[in-house]
């Protein structure tokens, strides 16, 4: 079987492949989940990862749950649904909650239609691109669901609650076009120019000390749901750490001297 979570990793730049094109790449089940949280702990814990950039192989970018099996017993529920309960928290709630620890950068190169987890995947991510051929799809609805990986939390915090509740409500698609719109991506590219796009912007971001790019994907997290004097004194306890270290007195340095800078990643 082939590797379902492709990892290359070039420059400080780690590029994970969902790998399972037969299934649309999805993510449901137990050995996806496990490649896609063992590949991402995997590029997190490793200081020379400076980015990941996440996209699929093949038509789709994650195609969420596998239709064909999602009512086979032990998939996603059980015929107890206590059981199904902590199939879930131990299933595919340990993808959103990873995204939430850890402190690299994460961009979604979404290739092709994101639909119902995976649509909600490429919302965990930190930045997305979307090829003209992506769609977006917060569908559960339409196979009698609800999103059940955190969805009612992460769309609207994108795209605002009214957009969110229409996608969410109807399960209806929308193109990359109106994702750009409703600011659920941040740019649109043609579909060869995609990945090409993608590694330019991790480039853009690994230039940068990594340290401080780390702490500061932190503090945007914790800003999302916390309050501005939380945040500031966040703020403050990171930037101690930012002035200690040996990356901030070299950028420093380097822009008074007029050259780039040799960073450390200390």
């Amino acid at each position: 079987m082939a590797d379902v979570v492709l990892y290359d990793a070039l420059d400080g730049v780690v590029t994970l492949t969902l790998n399972r094109p037969e299934t649309r790449n999805a993510i449901t089940d137990p050995v996806a989940i496990d490649a896609l949280v063992a590949a991402l702990s995997s590029a997190d814990a490793d200081a020379a990862t400076r980015v990941v950039i996440l996209t699929g192989a093949g038509s789709a970018f994650c195609s969420g749950g596998n239709v064909k099996t999602i009512l086979e017993p032990g998939h996603l529920a059980d015929p107890l649904p206590a059981r199904t309960r902590l199939m879930y928290r131990a299933g595919i709630q340990r993808i959103p909650r990873l995204f939430e620890s850890i402190d690299v950068p994460v961009i979604a190169a979404v290739n092709g239609p994101a639909v119902g987890a995976g649509c909600d995947l490429a919302c965990m991510c930190d930045i997305r691109i979307a090829s003209v051929r992506a769609r977006f799809a917060e569908s559960f609805v339409k196979l009698g669901l609800i999103p059940g990986d955190g969805g009612a939390w992460l769309l609207q915090r994108l795209v605002g609650y009214s957009k969110a509740a229409e996608m969410t409500l109807t399960g209806d698609a929308i193109d990359a076009a109106e994702a750009l719109a409703c600011g659920l991506v941040s740019r649109v590219v043609p579909e060869a120019e995609l990945m090409d796009t993608a590694r330019a912007l991790a480039l853009r971001i690994a230039l940068n000390p990594p340290l401080a790019v780390r702490m500061a994907k932190s503090l945007l997290r914790e800003a999302r749901t916390q309050s501005l004097g939380s945040v500031l004194e966040m703020s403050a306890s990171l930037q101690a750490l930012a002035h200690g270290t040996a990356d901030h007195v070299e950028a420093v340095t380097a822009s008074r001297e007029g050259r780039s800078p040799r960073l450390s990643g200390k």
